[in-house]
């Protein structure tokens, strides 16, 4: 006989061996129970509580304030500067204004942005419409015979 043959018959494992004897193997006081402290993190507040502010320090509590109503993005406000507004305006619309006294009118909601800024140098009038102007923005547009309006 082989020793897969007697393996398959139980000669040699274990159980057999430990037939009869209480513990099996497993020692008088452990049992060998399948989960004896908790699955997972079970026991960390209570009999795990050392070994998790050991090796886990500050994992239960609360930590700052609540925020109800929580919004994402809350100052979301993207500009755009007096340098880059003509080229938002159409070309025919810019020579159509030209020898009239008609402005060509800027929206910059259009375009996706909500305020602009007052970087760069305007050489023609322009209406533009926006959520927000910064001060140089709207004297610069006024002194080059434009003029502002907020747009909600």
């Amino acid at each position: 006989m082989t020793y897969r043959e007697r393996k398959n018959k139980g000669q040699h494992q274990k159980t057999r061996k430990l037939r009869g004897h209480v513990s099996h193997g497993h020692g008088r006081v452990g049992k060998h129970r399948k989960h004896a402290s908790g699955r997972g993190n079970a026991g960390g507040q209570h009999h795990h509580r050392i070994w998790m502010d050991k090796y886990h320090p500050g994992y239960f509590g609360k930590v700052g304030i609540r925020r109800f109503h929580y919004r994402l993005n809350p100052r979301f406000c993207p500009t755009t500067s007096i340098s880059r507004l003509l080229r938002l305006v159409p070309k025919e619309q810019l020579e159509a204004c030209k020898g009239k006294e008609e402005l060509p009118v800027v929206n910059l909601l259009q375009h996706g942005y909500f305020k602009l800024l007052g970087t760069g140098r305007l050489s023609q009038g322009v209406i533009v419409k926006a959520r927000s102007f910064s001060q140089g923005a709207e004297r610069k547009i006024k002194k080059a015979g434009g003029a502002c309006i907020l747009v909600a």
